[in-house]
Parts: structure tokens; sequence; C-alpha cells
């Protein structure tokens, strides 16, 4: 095992290279919008995919969560029975995923040992969440994972690498193992595997990143990641033979610092509530709020700003000398105050359209928060801990990543 938690995995594939219809997006994507994966069932056919062996969060409200996984189960169990995958054993992938703009990522895809991540805001560990982790989201995408054959990724680590010393030097690789274009406007993908030269001197130059204070930030799938490591605890702790596989999770990494990756702000949809009513109790909680429709109304130094949507009206939230670092701080603790005091429900959106659209539904109101810098990411976090959770969205829903390797974990 290697001094980083990284190292080769032995990646399945699929045999028949059918990728167009075997890859979709991760499943926390797109959450109220049926209709996405509506359209992505009609697409996949009745092809092999990742989408009868991923549960999309769009689905877990629907009242069917227990046979979405014992179907999920089965499809895995009937995937390696058929034979439908090629492993790659001892495996790294080098990926280029063109995105949605027309930019391209690049990523670095192998497992992490879940013994060194660590999601507690005081870690130190190899591996730490970027923001807080919602305890509640673990139990449903633990029990996908308890009784499944394979995982499959959609966990981004981030690295901070201004040199580009990991990624960069990998992109001169020959042996390619897919390459097509990613359904529902997604980009293209490009993977090829890395010889043993190139992962030697991928695992020494992360050896040289690890003498920083931290050395991966979980990007994207921290509440996936964090089922792993439940799961794999679980096993530990019953001395299953089965914990020798769980106690590893399939990742990509990508430089903090790659041109293509963006920080977006991830807003907040509230539905079943009074727009009026929450409005009002927000500037009770934070007396001086000024509302204001004026878009470009003028902001003191140091306020807060928080934009709103709703049936009647659109308009900003001036809020002076907020306590939290982040609006996102400022929001979401009163947010959790009210819909625990009142009800409602609450759904986490990127994209300013889309979630402007939802806000102005009848019963809805959206809230739409700025971007961070993500330049101020690691050192966020070595100083005060995780950041407020569903802080930053790296990209927009279509350049998620997708669904593409897989691995056994039974």
């Amino acid at each position: 095992m290697s001094k980083t938690g990284f190292s080769a995995a032995d990646i399945l594939l699929p045999a028949d290279g059918h990728f167009e219809t075997w890859a979709v997006v991760a499943c926390d994507q797109f959450t109220s919008q049926p209709e996405y994966w509506e359209r992505v069932k009609e697409t996949v056919g009745d092809n092999p995919s990742t989408f009868r062996i991923i549960l999309p969060e769009a689905q877990l409200s629907d009242g069917h969560t227990q046979e979405h996984i014992a179907r999920i189960n089965a499809t895995m169990r009937e995937y390696l029975d058929r034979g439908i995958f090629r492993e790659y054993p001892d495996a790294m992938i080098y990926l280029e995923r063109v995105q949605s703009d027309g930019r391209i990522r690049r990523g670095l895809i192998g497992k992490i040992d879940l013994e060194e991540y660590d999601y507690s805001p005081d870690s130190t560990a190899l591996v730490r969440a970027t923001e807080g982790t919602v305890l509640d989201r673990i139990p449903p995408r633990q029990a996908v994972r308890r009784d499944a054959a394979l995982e499959l990724p959609h966990i981004m680590l981030l690295v901070d690498d201004p040199g580009n010393t990991l990624i960069g030097p990998l992109a001169a690789c020959d042996e390619v193992v897919y390459d097509f274009d990613l359904m529902e406007g997604g980009g293209h993908a490009r993977g090829c595997l890395l010889t043993k030269d190139q992962m030697d001197a991928a695992q020494k130059a992360l050896e040289v990143l690890a003498e920083s204070p931290l050395l991966f930030a979980v990007g994207d799938g921290n509440h996936s990641l964090a089922s792993a490591k439940a799961h794999y605890e679980e096993e530990k702790a019953k001395g299953l033979a089965s914990s020798e596989l769980s106690r590893y999770a399939l990742v990509e990494i990508v430089n903090l610092y790659d041109d293509a990756l963006e920080f977006e702000p991830i807003h907040r949809v509230l539905f079943d509530i009074d727009p009026e009513d929450i409005l009002a109790e927000l500037k009770a909680a934070y007396p001086g709020t000024i509302q204001t429709t004026d878009l470009n109304a003028a902001v003191p130094e140091g306020a807060h700003v928080i934009r709103y949507a709703w049936a009647k009206e659109e308009g900003l939230l001036i809020i002076p000398n907020p306590k939290a670092q982040l609006e996102v701080g400022t929001l979401q603790s009163f947010l959790d105050r009210y819909l625990k005091e009142k009800g409602g429900r609450i759904d986490y959106v990127h994209g300013d359209d889309i979630t402007i659209e939802l806000g102005r539904k009848e019963g809805c109101i959206a809230f739409l928060l700025p971007a961070m810098d993500k330049n101020d990411l690691f050192r966020s976090i070595v100083a005060d801990g995780p950041l407020p959770r569903k802080t930053f969205s790296m990209g927009h829903a279509a350049d998620k990543r997708y669904y593409i390797e897989a691995r056994k974990i039974k």
C-alpha cells in the first residue's frame, strides 16, 4: 500500500464497448427533474447500463427504495454472471473529460484506502471532507452498498498541485480503453491505461504533495465516500473477509488548479412553504436585513447578499454584520431552523435558471448564492475544518462525473 493511501485498482469496464448507453451522470444530479431520468431510461433501452445499478436520488421519495436496492443488487450479480465486464488488474486510468463548454478536465482514477479518510470536523487525515457531512444521508447509500457486488465512483478527490506535477505528465499514454460521447449533453470522455512507469511516477508526485498539511480534499461525492467508509467499518467490525475489498473506494483525482475546474454555487429551493413567511422569518432572524427588488442595489462592505425568487417577485436580501464567513453559512443555519420548526422540503440545485424556475412555482421559493474562490479551499479546510454543507459544486450538473468504471467489493 502506498504512503498516500492511493493505489492501483482492479478496474472493470464493459467489454462490448457500448459506453454511450453504459455511462450515466452521478445519482445526486437532477433530483427535482424526474423528466431527465426518464429520458435517460429511454436512451438506455435494454442495453447494459450503470443506470440499472445506481439509485438516482430523484427516486428516493417514491416509496420503493427497498425494491430499487434489491433490483440494483440483482442486476449487478447478473452483469457479473453474464461476463459483460473486462477486468484491468492493478490499473490506473488517465481521464480526459470534455465538458459541455468544450474545456478539458483531466483526472486520475484508482482506489483510496478508507482507513486514511475521516470526515469529522477536526480531522487531520490524508483524506478530508470539504463540507459538513449530513449523517442522515449515509444510511440510504450504505444500504445500497451493503449487499452490492460492485461499486461505481462519482467521488472526486482534489489535490493542491499548482505545479501540475501529478496529472500533467500522464497525458502521454497510448492504451485507450474508452473514447465516447456522454449522453444528455455531458460532453466527451476519453480514458487510457497508465504504464507501470507512469503509475510509479504518479505515486512519487503524490508523496511529495503529501508533505503539505492536507493531501486530498473531497471535491464531489463526500456522502458516497462517507457511506463507503460506514460500510467498511461495519464489515470490519463483523470480521467479514469482504472487508479486504470494501476497505477501498474507487475515486478520481483532479487538480484543484485544473483550468476547466470551476466552483459553481449550489442554490436552495424550498418546497411546500409560504414564501412571504419565510422571508419575514429570515429578516427577523437577522435584524437589520434589507429586502429590495433592486438587483443592482448598493451593498455595504462586509454584508452578505442572498438573491431570492418566488412567484410574485425577485430580489435581494442584504444582511449586514454576518457572523458566518460565507453566505451559505448565514442562509443554511436559518433554513435548518425554519424547516425543523415549520416543515417543508429543501432541494440543492445547480444553475441559476432552473433554480429560479423551480422557485417561482406555487408554494416554493429559491435562494441563489454566490460562488466561492476555489483557491481558498485548502487553506479554509486546514484553518477552520469543513465548510458548510453544499457550499459549492465543481461545475454544472451536466459536467458532473459520469459512472464509467466499476470495481468488485464482494
